[in-house]
């Protein structure tokens, strides 16, 4: 009789009971951690977005949220907070039509790329066409906002923060970077200089440019004065506003680009470079061919971190302009704020919400562009 089995069986279960035990600790301590999050990162969505379907009143004993569906989302595009949400829309000439034709004519070769494609999923087929109305909607919006006597709404207002700040923050931050790291003298300190402005909080950044663009007060007043500036005001024209707040956001994180452009540039191996030089290939080739492609994975992560991060501009309005002339510089974030400071919560947190949709999908769509370039370079 073969009693191996029988001996073996007892061990066998011990070390299934021994396995089952380990996991079932580690998720009993894992648990409350788990719950916690959830419930931290969860439950203010939840109860924020049942806020933004609800009309708030002031009652005996405290205050009332009173149910009003989406009231509160249908005033942000067709009701009163239509022209303070989407801008007021000018009337359509034929210079609108031209630009909103070609952006259509891009949009069209864009979707026609992908069904040339042998790759068509039902998942890639929505999402391209959700992002193709999306673009569509934003673009003409922004036509109809930007010239011929019409006026930025904030969700316009805050694109173009987002877009013309990140523009300008990367092409600086990556000159700067690729200027420190050649063997120039001081390029040390240099970079101690460059990193000051990103440790500086945003509201003394905002104070600071405030003082710095006061025509009448501030230091530069001998210099305004030479140009005939004296009686000029920043906040009394909607673009001197916003140039003088894009300058600001500019300046202050320029520096994020720069640190992490530095690292990603020192981390790039030597020898292709090299190998490049020696075969005669000058400086930009050597850029071109060989720095940017290594780059890209850090620049196009870069980017999307300070893209998620640039929609929540507040504290360059509120402290520079107050959100002035009129509503020329308020973001959707200093909009839910006004909204939220006359104690209109609902509104305030469908603005937020309005928000969190243009955040995640600018993402998506930065992300999506970023796996096909991707997928196509493979």
């Amino acid at each position: 009789m073969d009693t191996r089995n029988d001996e073996t069986q007892p061990a066998r279960l011990h070390t299934i009971i021994s396995g089952t035990a380990d996991r079932l600790v580690g998720t009993i301590f894992l648990l409350p951690t788990v719950l916690a999050l959830l419930f931290l990162s969860i439950f203010p969505l939840i109860a924020s977005l049942y806020v933004s379907l609800t009309k708030f009143d002031i009652a005996l004993g405290g205050f009332k949220l009173t149910f009003v569906g989406l009231k509160n989302y249908k005033d942000l595009f067709t009701g009163s907070e239509g022209t303070h949400f989407l801008g007021e829309f000018a009337p359509n000439t034929p210079l609108t039509w031209t630009v909103f034709g070609l952006i259509v004519i891009a949009l069209a070769i864009f979707l026609a790329r992908y069904f040339l494609n042998a790759r068509i999923s039902i998942g890639g087929l929505i999402g391209r066409l959700m992002l193709t109305l999306g673009l569509g909607l934003s673009s003409w919006m922004l036509v109809h906002t930007l010239w011929n006597g019409g006026r930025l709404g904030t969700a316009s207002i805050t694109l173009v923060y987002v877009f013309v700040g990140i523009f300008f923050q990367y092409i600086l931050g990556l000159g700067l970077a690729l200027l420190t790291v050649q063997n120039l003298p001081g390029r040390r300190f240099f970079r101690v200089i460059f990193l000051l402005p990103m440790m500086i909080t945003p509201v003394g950044v905002a104070y600071m440019f405030r003082m710095l663009t006061d025509t009448s007060k501030g230091p530069f007043t001998p210099i305004w004065q030479a140009f005939g500036l004296t009686d000029f005001s920043w906040v009394n024209n909607p673009w001197s506003a916003r140039t003088a707040i894009l300058i600001g956001d500019i300046w202050q994180w320029t520096p994020f680009m720069f640190i992490v452009l530095v690292a990603a540039l020192e981390s790039q191996p030597t020898e292709p470079i090299e190998a490049a030089t020696v075969d005669g290939a000058n400086s930009w080739q050597i850029f071109r061919h060989i720095t940017w492609p290594s780059i890209i994975p850090v620049s196009m992560t870069l980017i999307l971190i300070r893209l998620i991060e640039a929609f929540k501009i507040v504290d360059l309005p509120n402290v520079m302009t107050n959100g002035g002339p009129g509503t020329a510089t308020q973001s959707l974030t200093y909009h839910a704020y006004i909204n939220w400071r006359a104690l209109d919560l609902g509104a305030s947190a469908a603005v937020a919400y309005m928000l969190l949709f243009l955040v995640t999908f600018f993402s998506m769509i930065f992300v999506n562009l970023i796996r096909q370039q991707t997928v196509e370079t493979l």
